[in-house]
């Protein structure tokens, strides 16, 4: 079998459209920060639309079709949405603390949380590859999905790095990182066929995550300094937008 065939070039090209959205979010963070609430709002209704109007109707197809237990499939979105809950939250106490001594902000912690974060990315590009193992649409809106929230990657990776006393030609070094492993993650999946029902689950952790990216994160992120009724509306557009492109996909 030939590695780049018409089906691998779908994950391929999406996840390379992943290094572009990650590096200009970290881009942005550095040089226009005052506008990124705009982006977030809409990427928010972006997620939401995702997994409201493409991801949850597959994962009912799925156990619709093949008689599989949809209590199993809701555990894995709790435990999607728990996992990185505990996981963001973890990295966020300890960052608190941090936050109590003011003199006393090491390098070394803002290089792991942003390796952390490069971690993370390598785990979208496999949710894209993994999701054009289901079929080509729901790998084309997974894709989308992590699109939107790597732009608030690459923000917070450099964000991470400069508020722990990093350099900024070190934190764009990170930042490359953290843009180029979902390629890399998602070229993974070529190697490995999943199982239907395995997918399944994964749809529905992946619905999970999203979820907790979308409401506990970007979107109380897009409000916090900037609340206004037009981010309310860029919300609304961003789940139309994606309701739109499934009808008609």
């Amino acid at each position: 079998m030939g590695f780049l065939t018409e089906a691998s070039m779908g994950p391929i090209i999406f996840s390379i459209t992943t290094f572009f959205s990650t590096f200009f979010g970290g881009i942005f963070a550095l040089k226009f920060k005052g506008k990124l609430h705009f982006i977030m709002a809409f990427a928010a209704g972006v997620l939401l639309g995702v997994v409201s109007f493409d991801i949850f109707p597959e994962i009912i197809e799925q156990i619709k079709t093949n008689n599989y237990d949809s209590i199993e499939v809701m555990i894995a979105l709790v435990v999607g949405f728990l996992l990185f809950h505990i996981m963001e939250k973890t990295i966020l106490i300890h960052h608190a603390h941090e936050e109590d001594y003011a003199e006393h902000k090491h390098p070394s912690v803002g290089i792991l949380s942003a390796l952390a974060l490069i971690g993370h990315s390598f785990m979208d590009g496999v949710s894209i590859g993994l999701g054009f193992q289901v079929n080509s649409t729901i790998g084309a809106m997974v894709a989308i999905a992590v699109i939107s929230h790597d732009f608030t990657d690459g923000m917070n990776t450099v964000t991470l790095m400069l508020t722990y006393k990093n350099s900024p030609k070190r934190a764009k070094i990170f930042l490359f990182l953290d843009a180029i492993v979902p390629t890399i993650g998602a070229i993974s999946t070529l190697f490995v066929k999943v199982p239907s029902y395995f997918l399944v689950l994964y749809l529905g952790f992946f619905a999970g995550f999203l979820l907790y990216i979308g409401a506990s994160d970007i979107l109380p992120e897009a409000h916090s300094k900037h609340s206004s009724l037009k981010l309310v509306g860029l919300t609304i557009l961003g789940a139309v937008f994606i309701f739109v492109v499934t009808r008609f996909a």
